[in-house]
């Protein structure tokens, strides 16, 4: 014959805890939430981070332009620095991405976008 175990004392008995109902919903809001704010973080401010940003140059100013044709990269440079690729903005034609604006000034017309701001730089080779 097999005693019976002995009873808990009362500092072994634990109450079972009651359920949280709201803390599951509330990590499901939260990481929801986090998820969309990265995703607008990334979206919007990554191009500003990694220097990925079209550059909206003022008319006399200088930029470098590089990368494939359907994917220009614009920086600001320098007018007398002698790089390759050196442009002079000739003119700005703003609220629009018709690069036909720039037929009577420049040799090239590059169409570009910074946020809700589209424009054409109207661009001229520097001679070095």
């Amino acid at each position: 014959m097999t005693t019976p175990p002995a009873p808990f004392s009362p500092e072994q008995q634990q109450p079972a805890a009651p359920a949280k109902k709201g803390g599951a919903l509330l990590k499901k809001v939260g990481g929801i939430v986090v998820a969309i704010v990265v995703a607008l973080a990334v979206k919007l401010g990554l191009p500003y981070l990694t220097g990925d940003a079209p550059v909206h140059a003022k008319a006399g100013e200088c930029v470098t332009v590089t990368g494939p044709d359907n994917d220009p990269k614009v920086d600001t440079a320098d007018c007398s620095s002698g790089k390759a690729d050196l442009f002079k903005v000739v003119k700005v034609v703003d609220n629009t991405f018709d690069v036909e604006k720039c037929a009577d000034a420049g040799e090239l017309a590059l169409a570009q976008q910074l946020d809700s701001d589209k424009f054409v730089l109207c661009l001229d080779k520097v001679a070095k």
